[in-house]
């Protein structure tokens, strides 16, 4: 019935992080303020990600709208979806501007979903924003308030971790692991099967051994813990993540943890240990400027500015090249490889529309991206390419992007059980016993 259908008003947050969302309301109908369009019109240009996803949309729904006006309901898409339309007034009993007392972009766009919720009194009418500030201020003047639910994880204490210990195996099965290197997994898991590309510490009173599912060969194999250019695993869950990076069937591997676990180090030791195998080594992350400036403030060229950004990843490469001398071939390789760019370490909007064929491409902070945008990299992929994100989804530093949201989780959540994909979680800390003590206690 008509009575039962909804109407939402869109936030300019919920756009900047996908362009889509208008159509994922299903048969419900979707307003966007005049004055969304106004900001998205600040955000045209530029080659980040918030951007494309601005030109995206102004594009949809110039395209939506066709020879018509947006004053007027569209349909959205085709059987059952509802409609939308652009509200330009915002005239409503109660004005936003004056119960908080400034004039800005927010509280128009709340007096515009305030409008709509008075003219509409037989539906519901409900704000939708990625900015939680906006939703409290809706709140407070009576409306109802969500975030934007779409591509959201459901519960992160229940996300995918990519390995299970298991107590009370038999010994005859660890002893087959460790005589023959694999073993059926029917003689652990009876007719139950393994997640694909699933790590298990498998235990008995007497001995324990690490194993994984491997989908190719539908058989329980051991993991050795393999160094990779002179990085050790410290722990059984980051030998389980050399594994998974260093395995030539594995094209998509992610990695969560806390800060020191060693998930970049790891990626990056794995990278160099099969430099043979790629062609480059690239290296991004996420430019998240501090309190919210562009990276065009900072003097000097694109290189000078993005520098700041990027030491993270140059500390962990000097990390590895200091396990050896600078006689050693190894040291001298890592030097070479930098400067002859078989290393790359780049801006991650420097890769939208390429083609990566043949690339180790380490994707580092990935908690910072929307989960368009990791599909987006993850779609560059080309031939003989594989590519690992890491992060911890717990330190966010975008405004609108919190635990539940962002890209990682939701790659994790999405790609589970995927023969091509593996991921594991880092639980202990490595990078010293103090930095373990701020991790536990502050």
């Amino acid at each position: 019935m008509e009575s039962e259908k909804k109407i939402f008003v869109l936030d300019t947050s919920v756009i900047l992080y996908d362009h889509n969302a208008v159509k994922n309301f299903k048969e419900h109908d979707v307003v966007v303020p005049i004055t969304v369009l106004e900001e998205l019109d600040n955000f045209k240009k530029g080659n980040d990600t918030i951007n494309f996803e601005a030109r995206e949309f102004i594009r949809f729904i110039d395209k939506l709208s066709g020879k018509g006006t947006l004053q007027d309901w569209v349909k959205i898409g085709g059987k059952g979806h509802g409609m939308f339309r652009i509200e330009m007034l915002q005239n409503a009993k109660i004005d936003a501007e004056k119960v908080f007392g400034e004039r800005k972009a927010d509280h128009r766009i709340l007096n515009c979903a305030l409008h709509v919720s008075e003219t509409n009194p037989n539906k519901k009418v409900i704000m939708v924003t990625k900015d939680i500030n906006l939703r409290i201020k809706a709140k407070s003047l009576n409306l109802i308030a969500e975030d934007y639910e779409t591509g959201k994880v459901k519960d992160t204490n229940e996300l995918y971790t990519g390995r299970t210990s298991l107590e009370k195996v038999s010994i005859e099965a660890i002893n087959e692991i460790y005589e023959k290197g694999f073993c059926d997994p029917t003689k652990i898991f009876g007719k139950q099967k393994p997640l694909l590309n699933h790590y298990y510490i498998l235990r008995n009173e007497q001995q324990s051994v690490l194993s994984y599912y491997n989908p190719n060969t539908n058989l329980l194999e051991r993991v050795h813990k393999t160094a990779a250019y002179g990085i050790h695993p410290k722990n059984a869950e980051q030998a389980f993540a050399l594994d998974a990076l260093l395995n030539p069937q594995i094209s998509l591997v992610t990695i969560q943890g806390v800060a020191g676990t060693g998930k970049t180090l790891l990626s990056l030791a794995a990278a160099l240990d099969q430099k043979r195998n790629y062609q480059q080594i690239y290296l991004a992350r996420p430019i998240v400027p501090l309190s919210n400036k562009d990276i065009g403030f900072l003097p000097g060229d694109i290189k000078s500015k993005i520098n700041p950004y990027m030491e993270p990843l140059w500390d962990n490469l000097k990390f590895i090249k200091n396990q050896y001398s600078e006689k050693d071939k190894e040291f001298k390789q890592i030097n070479e490889m930098v400067e002859n760019e078989k290393v790359v370490i780049c801006p991650l909007a420097y890769i939208r529309g390429r083609s990566l064929s043949n690339i180790f491409f380490i994707v580092d902070e990935a908690q910072n991206l929307t989960p368009h945008e990791v599909k987006t990299i993850i779609t560059r992929a080309g031939e003989g390419t594989k590519i690992v994100f890491t992060g911890d989804i717990f330190q966010i530093d975008t405004p609108y992007l919190d635990s539940q949201s962002n890209g990682l989780s939701y790659l994790i959540d999405r790609l589970k059980n995927q023969p091509l994909y593996a991921h594991i979680t880092l639980e202990k800390g490595e990078r010293s016993e103090l930095a373990n003590l701020a991790n536990d206690f502050l």
